[in-house]
């Protein structure tokens, strides 16, 4: 590319675009929403770097570790809350340093948009001593990725670079550049920095305090935390998405712009608050940057007007800085649409018949969490990924085998894989007796259908090995291990009647791969008007492709149905037929 050249990129794609100009050559994560992209874009470099999906995120980040320890530049990706399964290894690297630079992209999602809590990445990179830089439009997105890896060499430090869902997904200029072709740093053995036994990480807890002062001292000039002087009766201190917000909203006032919010520019901060009246803080979710800032004796205004709660926006920055009644339009009176499984989901058959059975389940996260929602309303709890199998453990051991006999664990095959293993693992190792039910859809389907370890193939798009999920079950001491196709509702409803009845731990696989893999013309059902008997046992699912006529009678949408047949095989009147290909 002997030209630069500009383009409109999405945020995840130059997060990526950075990692490859910078000279990256592994990178390892495992999907998560609003990251997923990330390593989805990256792919398309194969042929300079390599990239994969690794089972979780801990696995992800220690891959990367062995990458730079080995000598070149590395990264994992994943969400704010894969940053909690990634913590072991990523406190312990924050001691060790780095060979190759080494980043860690966080994702967060203020607003929850898809995920089961709100947590600030900042305060987790804080507690483990981890800088953190932060960039607020796609343009920056790429840069601070170079950045980020020259910064990590320059300070021997591990780097955690954090977006948020906004900056994820939204799209601004960027300018392409050439990869950097970076030399491999040669590798050297060093137990005394790279081997963590108490002795050695006492050493290092000192290194890396010193390495976290110079960082903070060259904080104060470095170019992306830079002051932008206008109006000084208001000054305002912000970073990331949120400074796109401030500069909309006061235009006018002084902005001190923060690019790396881990540590924080004391120096830098203290001046330009010295030359503004009234100082406001803003930032999205905890008060990080306001709590430290405050400590120094530095008076400010930040979350006494500000949510910890939820994305930012223009106008909430106006009604709470300007005090202005925006006066909006009401809304249109539109009816809800709550989220629901799509037309065919295999696992609303398996739904179907936990909900007949008046059997609870402990669940997981993926796309069956929808079970915990009308009309299916089986699934009674959600917490992280894996703990599904590990709360129904913990039910029984608290309450008795009896209690759980109408209990089951319910878990997707990608998060099975992910922290399932262990939890079934202990299962058998602390003489459980309970039930899971694997939902194999043969892809990760809440993230956007990434493949997985069970699937055969890489992130790269290579043929591979598939595990063999029913194999690894036997292998963990299951005796009892079925796999139905979750359509076949007879038969799952049979195995399930048998397998919450024993004493012993069981797991009943449903193997059937989710309906939108599959690119071919799906067959379709029709209702004959004559013969529906108004009984509305086919709609007990909640297929969103099914609706009633305004004379009760069932009407089968032929742009949404996908052919499952569920509603067929529910049918006792003969109502309900596959359409001929002829007859569409």
């Amino acid at each position: 590319m002997s030209e630069s050249k500009r383009v409109i990129m999405l945020g995840n794609e130059a997060i990526a675009r950075g990692a490859y100009e910078a000279g990256v050559k592994v990178s390892a994560a495992y999907p998560g929403t609003p990251s997923t992209e990330i390593s989805e874009y990256l792919v398309q470099y194969r042929d300079d770097l390599y990239c994969e999906w690794s089972p979780n995120e801990k696995v992800a980040t220690e891959v990367a570790i062995g990458a730079s320890i080995a000598g070149t530049r590395a990264m994992s990706c994943m969400k704010h809350v894969g940053f909690n399964v990634a913590a072991d290894p990523a406190y312990t690297v924050s001691y060790m340093g780095v060979n190759g630079g080494l980043v860690i992209v966080v994702a967060d999602d203020p607003g929850l948009y898809s995920s089961q809590n709100e947590q600030d990445t900042r305060m987790v990179a804080r507690a483990a001593h981890l800088p953190v830089l932060e960039p607020s439009d796609s343009a920056e997105a790429k840069e601070f990725m170079k950045l980020a890896f020259d910064l990590s060499e320059q300070f021997d430090r591990p780097f955690v670079y954090r977006t948020t869902t906004r900056l994820a997904h939204s799209q601004g200029l960027v300018e392409l550049c050439e990869r950097e072709e970076v030399p491999d740093k040669p590798y050297e053995r060093d137990p005394a920095k790279n081997v963590m036994m108490p002795g050695n990480a006492k050493g290092r807890h000192v290194v890396i305090e010193r390495r976290m002062e110079e960082l903070a001292e060259a904080a104060n000039t470095l170019s992306i935390n830079r002051v932008e002087m206008n109006d000084t009766k208001i000054g305002v201190i912000t970073s990331g998405i949120p400074y796109q917000y401030v500069k909309e909203v006061l235009p006018e006032a002084s902005v001190l712009k923060l690019g790396m919010v881990n540590p924080l520019p004391r120096k830098l901060i203290e001046d330009f608050a010295s030359k503004v009246e009234t100082l406001y803080i803003v930032e999205e979710l905890d008060p990080v940057i306001e709590e430290q800032v405050k400590s120094w004796g530095i008076k400010a205004i930040g979350k006494e007007i500000f949510t910890v709660q939820g994305e930012y926006s223009a106008n909430m920055l106006r009604e709470a800085i300007l005090h202005e009644d925006l006066q909006l339009d009401a809304p249109a009176q539109v009816p809800g649409r709550p989220p629901i499984l799509c037309p065919g989901c295999p696992h609303r058959s398996v739904y179907y018949v936990l909900n007949k059975l008046k059997i609870h389940g402990a669940g997981d996260i993926g796309c069956y969490t929808l079970g915990a929602v009308a009309p299916l309303s089986v699934v009674d709890t959600t917490v992280c990924m894996g703990a599904s199998i590990s709360t129904l453990h913990g039910m029984e051991k608290a309450k008795g085998k009896d209690y759980i006999k109408n209990w089951v664990a319910v878990i997707g095959d990608s998060t099975f894989l992910h922290t399932g293993v262990n939890s079934l693992m202990n299962m058998m190792y602390n003489k459980a007796t309970g039930t899971v039910i694997i939902l194999d859809n043969s892809t990760t389907g809440m993230t956007g259908h990434q493949d997985h370890a069970a699937t055969g193939k890489t992130l790269q798009g290579d043929p591979t090995y598939a595990i063999d999920i029913p194999g690894l079950c036997r292998a963990l001491g299951v005796k009892h291990v079925q796999e139905i196709n979750a359509l076949d509702i007879d038969t799952l409803e049979k195995a399930i009647r048998e397998e919450v009845a024993r004493d012993e731990v069981s797991v009943i696989i449903t193997k059937t791969p989710c309906v939108l893999l599959s690119k071919e013309k799906k067959p379709l059902y029709t209702v004959h008007a004559d013969k529906c008997k108004k009984c509305g046992m086919c709609m007990k699912p909640g297929c969103p492709a099914m609706t009633r006529n305004e004379d009760g009678t069932i009407h089968i949408d032929d742009t949404m149905c996908t052919g499952c047949g569920l509603c067929q095989s529910l049918c006792k009147f003969g109502a309900i037929e596959l359409v001929k290909e002829g007859d569409r």
